[in-house]
């Protein structure tokens, strides 16, 4: 059997699929064609896939496994690895920037159409000390215009907080550049919000958006099942709603704080039952218990602390 390698490889030709060396060399004239242009972005980057590469290719996967690790960030890389690769020292904030250029490059040659980074509950941030908080608060709106500028192509970046983190002395309004790079006027009705601007704002959980939420959990739930048609038989949009009123009915009515409790109990209690046991029907079989020991502290706060028994 003949290969012929593609992908743009000049010079490659033919290989025999028994030449080993041959292979080799075909494998990494090209791997060194698709790290061009990651090169002269990120060579540290480039440089740790051709060490991974050969570590691999060498059947040494420890060091292979180590030269990941590096890549990831990760401190105390024994330096035989590194050297393997052509790297010094840990991987720090000025590197990494360079190396999301180069993970985006991959992507894009790999086919995919870019990268989604979510930079999740960074209202934490509130928490930590204000010299620590100023200066990760300095990197988001670095980081912001960075995207912004055009310098990580294909990259799609969220940033969730709460609105106290996005309007609070603590928080985006500690750092004035920030703050205005993120401003957005909530002052109209929330149904005419502008999906376009900077700064979205999140609805809260209404007993409607928990049902439709359980409704998609419960679709993606039959995907696996052994018992598809089962499952959605007894688990239909009118029990997702009476388990939906009776969680938030055990939450002082509170229903921005049930989806966790709601999903938990959805799955773990109803939908798992339901697909391994033949005659379990959850409205004759199953009674909704809320302990404070599967609690957060805002839920155990909306409630007693004691177990409440509601029949659903």
């Amino acid at each position: 059997m003949v290969l012929r390698a593609g992908g743009g490889c000049a010079g490659c030709g033919e290989v025999r699929a028994d030449d080993a060396a041959g292979l080799d060399w075909a494998v990494a004239t090209l791997l060194d064609q698709r790290l061009t242009e990651v090169s002269r972005t990120a060579p540290a980057f480039a440089a740790a896939l051709r060490g991974y590469r050969a570590a691999t290719a060498a059947g040494e996967p420890a060091t292979a496994d180590a030269v990941l690790a590096w890549l990831g960030g990760q401190p105390h890389v024994a330096a035989a690895a590194r050297r393997v690769a052509g790297v010094r020292g840990d991987l720090d904030h000025f590197a990494a920037l360079s190396f999301l250029q180069g993970l985006l490059t991959v992507l894009r040659d790999s086919g995919h159409p870019g990268l989604l980074l979510v930079l999740d509950e960074v209202e934490t941030l509130q928490r930590v000390r204000s010299d620590a908080r100023d200066k990760a608060l300095n990197a988001l709106r670095q980081l912001i215009d960075e995207v912004h500028s055009g310098r990580f192509p294909g990259l799609y970046l969220v940033i969730t907080g709460t609105p106290a983190f996005y309007d609070g002395p603590q928080g985006v309004q500690r750092l004035a550049p920030l703050a205005q790079r993120l401003a957005v006027d909530f002052s109209t009705e929330a149904r005419f919000d502008n999906p376009r601007a900077v700064q979205i704002r999140l609805p809260g959980f209404t007993v409607d958006s928990l049902v439709e939420l359980g409704g998609r959990v419960r679709d993606l739930y039959v995907t696996g099942s052994t018992a598809p048609d089962r499952v959605r038989s007894l688990a239909d949009d009118g029990y997702l709603r009476q388990l939906a009123e009776a969680v938030a009915g055990g939450l002082g009515g509170k229903v921005g704080i049930a989806p966790r409790l709601f999903l938990k109990k959805l799955v773990g209690d109803v939908l798992d039952r339901i697909d391994q046991f033949p005659d379990f029907d959850p409205r004759r079989h199953y009674a909704l218990t809320l302990s404070s020991a599967e609690m957060s502290d805002v839920e155990r706060n909306a409630t007693r602390a004691d177990e409440i028994s509601l029949d659903v």
